[in-house]
C-alpha cells in the first residue's frame, strides 16, 4: 500500500477549522482507520490470493475463482472507502484556506486605510487566524457532512453485498476453465473475518459521528438565533430608541446622537402643543363667563 503521509498532512490541517467532533472523527480516521490499514490489515491479505487452494490441478481455475468470489480486495475496497471519506473534508479545507486568504487581505487593506468606513470587517476568522463556522463557511461544512454520511452508508453497504460482514473458511465454484463444481479453500479465514468487524465497526462509529456532528451545528445555530431574539430592545446612547416612519426615513443612517436629540425635541414638542391647547381652552371657558 502507498504511503499515506500526503494524506495524512492535509487531513492534519482541517484539525484547527472543525468543531469538537471534527477533531475526533479525525482522530478515529488516522488511529483506527489508515494506521491499522497500513500496520496490520495489509499484512493479514498479503497471502490472499496465492494460498487460496481449490481441488483441482486445471490452470487458472484458482484464479478465475478468486476473481469471481473477490471482485475487488478487501484491502483496496477499504483504502478507496478511505479516499473517498476524506474527499468532502479536502474541498472544505480548500473552502477555508480561501476564507483565510481573503479576509487576511482585507486586514491588510484596512491596516493601510484610516478611514475604514467602506471596508468590510472579517467575518469568519480572528485576529489569531482561528476560523468560526458561520454563514457560507457553515454550509460548507455541513455540505460536506452530509457527503460524508452518504458515502459512509453507500460503502457499508457496498461491503455487505460484496462480500459480506464474515469471511467463509471455503466456497463452491464452478467458472470456465474448472472442469467441474470445485471447493476452494481460504487462508486464515478467522482472522480476516476479525478484521472486517473491526473495519465494519470503525466506519459506523465515524458514521455516528458525522451525525451527531450535524445535529450539534444545527442545534447550535437555532440556539444561537434564539438568543438574538431574546436580546431586550433598551435605549442608551450606544442604542439609541428608534423613531416614527416619517422621522425615520428623514433621518437615514446619520449619526445616533442626532437621532437622540430629535427624539427629545419631538417630544417636547408634543409637551408644547398640549399646554397651548390647554390654555385655550381656559381662555375659551372664561370668555363664556
Amino acid at each position: 500500500m502507498g504511503d499515506w503521509g500526503f494524506l495524512s498532512s492535509l487531513l492534519d490541517k482541517v484539525q484547527s477549522h472543525s468543531t469538537v467532533i471534527g477533531k475526533i472523527w479525525m482522530s478515529v480516521l488516522f488511529i483506527f482507520r489508515i494506521l491499522v490499514l497500513g500496520a496490520g490489515a495489509e499484512s493479514v491479505w498479503g497471502d490472499e490470493q496465492s494460498n487460496l487452494v481449490c481441488n483441482t490441478l486445471q490452470p487458472g481455475c484458482e484464479n478465475v475463482c478468486y476473481d469471481w468470489k473477490f471482485p475487488i480486495s478487501h484491502i483496496r475496497f477499504w483504502v478507496m472507502q478511505i479516499i473517498f471519506v476524506s474527499t468532502p473534508t479536502l474541498v472544505y479545507l480548500g473552502h477555508a484556506f480561501l476564507v483565510i486568504h481573503k479576509e487576511n487581505k482585507l486586514r491588510e487593506k484596512i491596516k493601510r486605510q484610516r478611514d475604514n468606513k467602506m471596508l468590510k470587517m472579517p467575518k469568519y476568522t480572528d485576529d489569531k487566524g482561528h476560523v468560526r463556522i458561520r454563514g457560507n463557511l457553515l454550509g460548507s461544512y455541513l455540505t460536506q457532512l452530509f457527503f460524508k454520511i452518504i458515502l459512509e452508508l453507500a460503502f457499508i453497504v457496498g461491503q455487505y453485498y460484496l462480500y459480506g460482514f464474515v469471511m467463509i473458511p471455503e466456497f463452491a465454484c464452478s467458472k470456465k476453465p474448472c472442469p467441474y463444481t470445485v471447493e476452494c479453500f481460504m487462508s486464515r479465514p478467522t482472522e480476516k473475518t476479525i478484521f472486517i468487524i473491526f473495519m465494519l465497526v470503525v466506519a459506523c462509529v465515524s458514521l455516528l459521528l458525522n451525525v451527531i456532528e450535524v445535529f450539534y451545528l444545527v442545534c447550535t445555530r437555532v440556539r444561537c438565533r434564539s438568543g438574538k431574539r431574546r436580546v431586550p430592545n433598551t435605549t442608551s446612547a450606544e442604542n439609541p430608541a428608534t423613531l416614527s416612519s416619517p422621522w425615520q426615513t428623514r433621518l437615514g443612517a446619520e449619526d445616533p446622537l442626532k437621532q437622540n436629540k430629535l427624539n427629545m425635541q419631538y417630544e417636547s414638542g408634543q409637551s408644547i402643543s398640549v399646554s397651548l391647547d390647554s390654555a385655550k381652552e381656559d381662555k375659551q371657558l372664561l370668555q363664556d363667563h
